[in-house]
């Protein structure tokens, strides 16, 4: 029963890392302001981090690097098979395969769940200083190429 046991409590585990390591990235909370997602800070001209949507492009993946979802799946996978590996064979060797098969098999699996996250944006924008900043966030609202934005921790709100 305590071998039972553990496996539930490493696969809840794992599952719980999964879960906050694909999370990460995708809070669309607002930051403390309150008319609903746009910043209307006021608009001036010593608005340092105002400026104009150039382009925008779309893809899976565009908030995180690509191997974020399968190294965090390899290792998930190697640590879970290596606990089930241990239980079930006294074998060093079977232990280290199952290792790396659970490694491999995490990999590919994080990487599948990586890339059916969703969508996400980088919004290009020309600051009124004349640099240019990405802003990666997950929706655009009611930003459009043109759409005067403030960039604010990396996210662009409408102003």
């Amino acid at each position: 029963m305590t071998i039972r046991a553990n496996n539930l409590r490493l696969l809840g585990i794992a599952a719980l890392a999964a879960a906050l390591a694909m999370g990460t990235g995708c809070a669309s909370t607002n930051p403390g302001y309150s008319n609903g997602g746009s910043y209307g800070g006021g608009a001036s001209a010593n608005c340092y981090d105002c400026g104009t949507v150039t382009r925008i492009e779309t893809g899976v993946g565009s908030r995180a690097p690509n191997a974020t979802g399968a190294v965090v799946g390899g290792l998930i996978g190697a640590a879970a098979a290596r606990e089930v590996a241990k239980d079930r064979t006294d074998s060093e060797g079977r232990q280290n395969t199952a290792t790396v098969a659970g490694a491999a098999a995490g990999a590919v699996i994080g990487n599948a769940i990586q890339n059916r996250a969703g969508t996400g944006y980088n919004i290009y924008v020309r600051l009124n200083s004349g640099q240019e900043v990405v802003a990666m966030q997950d929706d655009l609202g009611p930003i459009r190429v043109g759409s005067s934005v403030r960039v604010v921790n990396g996210r662009a709100y409408q102003r």
